[in-house]
């Protein structure tokens, strides 16, 4: 018989909150499970499965709807990855676009730090720096 796991069982295994289980279920990221005579939800080896794949491109910064479009691209194991590649390429095109402006932050505030001169608030750079000028 196939091993079947609650609601609770699965998010331990997953390391995923139940809600967000429930979340996943509600915009059919994953299937809604059978219910067992209790009406609770009964989950198969399957579902175990396809919420790992989504924990796991979740981890890796995937959007939900780029999970979708692999999720739809691994139930067809047949056809060429070139869709797949195609999906990971932007999603590294964006990492490496959020890098660039993460680095450009990091150079702007420590310019901002090093300006302080440990004075009063009253003449803090980091403060001035964030306040409005005026007008």
């Amino acid at each position: 018989m196939d091993q079947r796991f609650s609601i609770g069982d699965l998010a331990k295994a997953t390391e995923t909150k139940v809600e967000t289980i429930r979340y996943y279920e509600r915009i059919g990221l994953l299937p809604k499970p059978a219910r067992t005579a209790g009406n609770y939800r009964s989950y198969s080896a399957e579902h175990l499965n396809r919420l790992s794949f989504i924990r796991r491109a979740r981890d890796l910064g995937f959007s939900l709807d780029q999970v979708r479009e692999l999720l739809g691209l691994a139930d067809e194991s047949d056809r060429p990855c070139e869709a797949v590649d195609a999906i990971a390429q932007a999603h590294l095109i964006e990492i490496d676009r959020k890098l660039a402006d993460l680095a450009a932050l990091r150079r702007e505030l420590d310019n901002v730090i090093s300006q302080c001169r440990h004075g009063t608030i009253a003449e803090c750079s980091i403060i001035q720096a964030l306040s409005p000028s005026p007008v």
